[in-house]
């Protein structure tokens, strides 16, 4: 190939990195408008919350019944979020689609309800249709909306502006901008009530067993113990090396001692054994309470299973007999118990 054609080439590939570096950052200066257009809208209705706000906070954290969501379009979909948020921190709520509720599904709304409207227009015929059933059970409404003067404000109790300058949409049309700031002023009554009835991490547990944070602060040392007799090992103080040298090797590692009546008096692990091993060759022969330590951890089963946890972190070891309040033995729990239940 002649070296002007190389040259040709090269120039070629050069221009299409360049059109596609240029083509990736209109892409990338795209997303950044949008996001800044959405993080201004929502500062500024930050910027402008008031008195109605609080009443809106104080009229959903006295509501004796369910905060009942409505919407349609985004912001229904906003809306079905919106009740998933209050539910899940302690604020009973539902969706209520305002096209079914015209055909039936009002009568999920009861006296002590709250009706929680979003629209942007805040003229929605569906969400207007409902309003007469709504007086008639004396149901407050709160409406959120981009038009405060609106229909439906006119007849709410309390209204949130919810209105932004413009859309993220090119065109100003796609409502984006709009559908963000409702859910974020969905989440900041979510949240002010919340903090308002005292929900804290215990009672977000509750709600959320099959979580992280919800497994952390309910599962005890109860759910995760080993109790049955074969796979919980135990000793006599005067039972001989060898056996605890057998017991170690098929139980994880540490075995309690027991007295007469089961009330655990020590523990033998295998550092425990290898430590005395090596300061007596004879040690087979020995009796466990020669190598036992007299001054073992132990848990109670109603205790919390990362307290378990805990205690084997700080003095590094690996198991704990469970005992009650005599001492007695009632079973084990092993680091491998709470690692499998994802503790850790």
């Amino acid at each position: 190939m002649s070296r002007s054609a190389w040259s040709t080439g090269g120039r070629n590939r050069v221009s299409e990195e360049t059109a596609g570096r240029t083509h990736d950052s209109r892409i990338i200066e795209r997303g950044r408008e949008v996001l800044r257009i959405e993080s201004e809208s929502v500062a500024a209705m930050a910027a402008r919350l008031g008195a109605d706000f609080a009443e809106a906070v104080e009229a959903i954290a006295g509501t004796s019944g369910r905060v009942v969501v409505t919407g349609i379009g985004k912001s229904g979909i906003v809306g079905r979020k919106l009740a998933s948020t209050f539910s899940s921190t302690g604020t009973p709520a539902i969706f209520l689609h305002p096209v079914e509720a015209a055909h039936g599904d009002v009568g999920m709304l009861v006296r002590g309800d709250l009706l929680l409207a979003i629209s942007k227009s805040g003229k929605s015929a569906e969400v207007e249709s409902l309003l007469p059933v709504i007086a008639r059970l004396g149901i407050p409404v709160v409406v959120m909306t981009a038009e405060p003067a609106s229909t439906l404000a006119a007849r709410a109790d309390v209204v949130l502006d919810v209105g932004v300058q413009v859309e993220a949409c090119p065109h100003d049309l796609a409502p984006t901008a709009s559908s963000t700031a409702s859910l974020a002023m969905g989440d900041a009554l979510a949240m002010a009530v919340s903090e308002l009835r005292g929900f804290g991490p215990e009672d977000f547990a509750r709600l959320h067993p099959g979580g992280d944070l919800g497994r952390r602060l309910t599962l005890t040392v109860r759910d995760v113990m080993v109790t049955d007799t074969a796979d919980v090992p135990r000793l006599g103080q005067d039972g001989d090396l060898a056996a605890a040298m057998h017991q170690i090797a098929h139980q994880q590692g540490t075995v309690p001692i027991v007295d007469e009546r089961s009330r655990v008096i020590g523990v033998i692990t295998a550092g425990d054994l290898t430590r005395y091993a090596d300061q007596n060759p004879d040690f087979l022969s020995h009796t466990v309470d020669r190598a036992m330590n007299r001054s073992p951890k132990t848990i109670a089963p109603g205790q919390m299973a990362t307290a378990a946890l805990a205690s084997m972190q700080e003095y590094g070891i690996m198991a704990l007999p469970v005992v009650d309040g005599e001492r007695q033995l009632l079973g084990m729990v092993h680091l491998h118990d709470l690692l499998r239940a994802r503790l850790t």
